[in-house]
């Protein structure tokens, strides 16, 4: 009786079942899953709106829900009402008022958004019926709840970054494919130009570029005038690489074939040479992912991305920076929390994902 013929597998099959059995590099993939799945539906999962704010509740600690009545009973999830006073040194103090409980709804009517900005909706996770208020992470200087403005903060950082990381390797790819491929002056000149970038500092030239931007741009015009800018800090360095990988590739036998069977050189370069590039870009993207994310957080901190009252985890740090709301109110470090697992969860698939593509993997044809 013949055996059962062996199942043989690609570069990337065998990279997959490898990745998969790399369990941090796994555990770190489903939180990034969890973070980009509250930020693109945060009106959802959030309480309120990310310009919602009750000054009254300015730096209001993160507030207890609770499941047992006085008597001990277990009951549905409740928050007490709160009461501001001040001390002899004018800080805020809150204090519970027992006698005022405000049930916790799920799926309850709230604000009006749009789902992807398409399907109107009002339908919220969870909340408390007015007068309540719920700071699930506490409130920032204006009361706003900063669980939901860190949930819409990941929105346009964790964008951001995407965005801006595929850009600027599509156009380093691009001018990288065409400097190696071509060889001679176009390949001096266009290097030329790559070290110019290279030579200036990543974030003076951050800031040089956003000080071209113009004062007078809402936050949607900064959002986007940050992608750009973004873009044009991180193509120099992949397309000198690229640039080096093409040089080999332009010479082999698949190529000359492709020359002798009358294709394009933008036919060549996109569909023949740049696709063997794709295991080296695969584990550039996911390791600048963080560098872009930072770049947004510092400008945002230092005033220069997205204004308040749109939220970005770098203007919410921004409200960290004296050490006397840092003592009154630590859950305003937060957003540097965030920042912090998501730069780590990018690096650690990253890493990941270089062992899995490693050359070795190449060697092995089936399991």
């Amino acid at each position: 009786m013949a055996g059962k013929p062996e199942k043989h597998y690609n570069q990337f099959q065998l990279a997959l079942k490898a990745f998969g059995r790399n369990r941090l590099a796994m555990a770190c993939f489903y939180v990034l899953i969890a973070l980009y799945g509250l930020a693109i539906f945060a009106d959802f999962f959030t309480p309120y709106s990310y310009d919602d704010e009750n000054r009254i509740y300015s730096y209001s600690p993160p507030t207890k829900i609770h499941i047992f009545n006085e008597q001990g009973h277990l009951t549905r999830p409740f928050v007490y009402g709160t009461k501001v006073t001040f001390d002899q040194y004018h800080r805020r103090m809150y204090e519970v008022k027992k006698d005022e409980r405000y049930p916790v709804r799920f799926l309850t009517p709230g604000q009006e958004y749009r789902i992807l900005g398409i399907v109107p909706s009002r339908i919220r996770l969870f909340s408390v019926d007015e007068p309540g208020r719920i700071y699930l992470w506490g409130a920032d200087s204006r009361g706003r709840d900063l669980y939901s403005r860190l949930i819409y903060g990941g929105r346009v950082s964790l964008s951001i970054g995407l965005i801006g990381v595929m850009i600027s390797f599509t156009i380093g790819l691009v001018i990288g494919g065409i400097a190696g491929y071509y060889g001679g002056k176009i390949d001096d000149m266009l290097m030329r130009i790559c070290e110019m970038f290279m030579m200036v500092p990543g974030f003076y030239l951050l800031l040089a570029l956003r000080a071209v931007v113009p004062a007078d741009f809402n936050s949607v015009q900064v959002y986007i005038a940050i992608i750009v800018i973004l873009s044009f800090i991180g193509w120099a360095e992949l397309a000198r690489i690229i640039r080096g990988m093409c040089l080999s590739l332009r010479e082999r036998d698949f190529v000359l074939a492709a020359r002798a069977m009358g294709l394009s050189d933008m036919a060549i370069i996109i569909k023949h040479i740049l696709p063997h590039t794709l295991s080296y870009s695969i584990i550039a993207i996911m390791l600048s992912i963080p560098g872009y994310i930072l770049a947004e957080s510092g400008l945002s901190l230092i005033g220069l991305g997205i204004q308040d009252p749109y939220a970005s985890w770098g203007n919410l740090l921004s409200e960290a920076m004296g050490i006397i709301q840092i003592k009154f109110a630590p859950w305003i470090l937060l957003p540097g929390f965030f920042i912090f697992l998501t730069v780590m969860c990018f690096n650690v698939i990253g890493d990941a994902l270089r062992d899995c593509l490693d050359p070795k993997f190449k060697m092995e044809g089936k399991v």
